[in-house]
C-alpha cells in the first residue's frame, strides 16, 4: 500500500525595499524549500509569515510597519526580519504578538525562528529545491549580490550602522552562483551591492581559482568573467572611482552591458561636502566624455537628493546645470526626509517642504526632457530587446541594454510572433517618449 507522505508546513513571504533585500528573501526561502517547507502565495495558507523589512526611510520604516500589522491582522504568526531588525523594541512596542525579530541577513536565526514557529517535517524522498535556488523574480533574470554592508559614511545614510562594513564575497563563489543562475535560465544577470566599485578590497589578497584560472577579487575581474557566462552583465550601485574606468572596455567589448547605475546624489560642492561624498563634479564630467568615446551607447543612470540641508538656491541651480551637461540617460530623485540615526539631521540649514517639492517638479521636468530627447534619436535605430511580456495578440513588453527592470523604461512592441518571455530579439524602433520606445522586430 502506498505511503501518503505528511503535509510540510507553509511559510508566506512579504519582502519589502531594495534589490538587496530581495536577494535576502530568496536565500531564505532557498534554505527553507531546502528542508522540505512549501511556499504559501497568501496569508491564509501559511503557517508562519516572514516580513522582510525595510529601515532606510522613515516613510519605509511606516510601510514595514504597515506590512507586519497586515500580515498580523491576515495571519497571527509573524515572524520579522530585515533592516528594520536593529529596531526590535519599537516593533515590539508596537506588536507584542510578533514570533521573533532578526536582523539584516542574519539568515540562520531567521529560519531558527521558523524552526520554532512551525517545525519542519524531515523527508528522504524528495528533492524540492532547483539547483539555482529559489527565486523572487521571473525567470530570465536575477540579482547577484556580491558583497554586504559598506565602508562610506555618508551623513544621510545609516545603512553602516545597519548592515556593517563591507564583507565581500569570494569570486569563486559569486561565479559559480551566477553559473547555476544562466543553467536554470536566467538571460540576464543584475549586480548588486551597497558599493560595487569596492568590491574585493577587503579580501584583494585572496585570489580564487575558478575554470583552471586565478580570480581576483576586483569589480574589473569579476565582471569580465561574469561577461563569459552567455547573459546580460549589468552593473548597479557603482561609485566612480578611478578604476570604474577599466570596465568601460569591457563594455565596448559587450562582454558586460554598456550600463552604469551610479548614485551621484548630488553635483553642487557645498551639498557633496555636507553629505560627506566625494565632491569632484567637474573631474566626473570628464570620465563621462572619455567613456562615450570608448562605449558611444553606454547608459547612465543616477539618483539625486533634493532640499539637503543646507541646499542654497544657487546649489540647485549648480546642480540643472551640472546635469544639462552631464546628460544622464536615466535620472531618479528624492526629496531629503530624515532618518533615525543620520547625521545630516544635526545638520542646520533645513529645507521647508515647500521648497523641496518645488525643487523636486524642476529636476524631474529638466531630467525628462533629457531623456525623451535621448530617446527621439533612438527611432529607427536597431535595438537588441529582452522580453519581460508578451501576449496573445502580438503584443510584447521588454527592455533594452539601457532599462533596467523596474527602475528605467521600457520597450512596448507589437507583432511578435513565437516568442517566449526572456527572449532577446532585434527590434527596430519606430517612436519614444519621455521615458519608453515603441518598435516591433526587424
Amino acid at each position: 500500500m502506498a505511503t501518503r507522505l505528511p503535509d510540510s508546513p507553509k511559510v508566506g513571504m512579504v519582502s519589502l525595499g531594495c534589490p538587496k533585500n530581495l536577494v535576502d528573501s530568496e536565500r531564505i526561502l532557498t534554505k527553507l524549500r531546502s528542508e522540505g517547507y512549501r511556499m504559501s502565495t497568501d496569508y491564509a495558507g501559511a503557517d508562519v509569515v516572514l516580513v522582510n523589512t525595510c529601515g532606510f526611510l522613515d516613510s519605509a520604516k511606516e510601510e514595514s510597519l504597515e506590512a507586519i500589522g497586515e500580515a498580523l491582522a491576515e495571519n497571527g504568526r509573524v515572524i520579522v526580519t530585515g533592516c528594520m531588525g536593529k529596531e526590535a523594541e519599537a516593533i515590539r512596542t508596537r506588536f507584542p504578538q510578533v514570533l521573533a525579530i532578526t536582523g539584516a541577513h542574519e539568515y540562520e536565526q531567521v529560519v531558527e525562528a521558523v524552526h520554532s514557529a512551525a517545525p519542519p517535517i524531515p523527508s528522504p524522498f524528495v528533492d524540492l529545491v532547483p539547483e539555482a535556488g529559489l527565486k523572487l523574480t521571473p525567470r530570465h533574470y536575477s540579482y547577484l549580490k556580491i558583497s554586504e554592508g559598506c565602508n562610506h559614511r555618508c551623513s544621510f545614510c545609516i545603512i553602516p550602522s545597519l548592515r556593517g562594513d563591507l564583507v565581500s564575497r569570494r569570486p569563486d563563489a559569486i561565479l559559480r552562483e551566477a553559473e547555476k543562475l544562466v543553467a536554470a535560465g536566467t538571460r540576464e544577470l543584475l549586480v548588486i551591492s551597497q558599493d560595487t566599485s569596492a568590491y574585493g578590497i577587503d579580501i584583494r589578497k585572496e585570489p580564487r581559482m575558478w575554470k583552471g584560472r586565478e580570480v581576483v577579487p576586483h569589480m574589473t575581474d569579476l565582471a569580465r568573467e561574469l561577461g563569459q557566462l552567455g547573459a546580460w552583465v549589468r552593473l548597479h550601485y557603482v561609485y566612480p572611482y578611478p578604476h570604474v574606468d577599466q570596465v568601460i572596455p569591457l563594455m565596448a567589448e559587450g562582454l558586460i552591458l554598456p550600463y552604469l547605475d551610479i548614485p551621484f546624489q548630488h553635483a553642487a560642492p557645498n551639498v557633496l561636502k555636507r553629505m560627506k561624498r566625494p565632491a569632484n563634479e567637474a573631474r566626473v564630467l570628464e570620465r563621462l566624455k572619455a567613456w562615450r568615446a570608448i562605449a558611444p551607447d553606454i547608459t547612465i543612470r543616477s539618483t539625486f537628493v533634493v532640499g539637503f540641508p543646507g541646499e542654497t538656491d544657487a546649489d540647485f541651480e549648480y546642480l540643472l546645470d551640472w546635469l544639462d551637461e552631464a546628460q544622464l540617460d536615466r535620472v531618479g530623485a528624492f526629496r531629503f526626509e530624515p532618518v533615525e540615526g543620520a547625521a545630516a539631521n544635526d545638520l542646520d540649514g533645513a529645507v521647508p517642504e515647500a521648497v523641496k517639492e518645488e525643487r523636486y517638479a524642476r529636476i524631474m521636468e529638466r531630467t525628462a526632457a533629457i531623456s525623451a530627447a535621448k530617446l527621439q534619436a533612438k527611432i529607427g535605430r536597431e535595438i537588441d530587446v529582452i522580453l519581460d511580456a508578451v501576449d496573445e495578440e502580438g503584443g510584447a513588453t521588454g527592455r533594452s541594454m539601457a532599462d533596467a527592470p523596474e527602475i528605467d523604461g521600457e520597450v512596448f512592441l507589437r507583432d511578435v510572433t513565437g516568442r517566449e518571455v526572456g527572449d532577446i530579439i532585434r527590434v527596430r524602433v519606430e517612436d519614444a517618449d519621455e521615458h519608453d520606445l515603441y518598435g516591433a522586430p526587424v
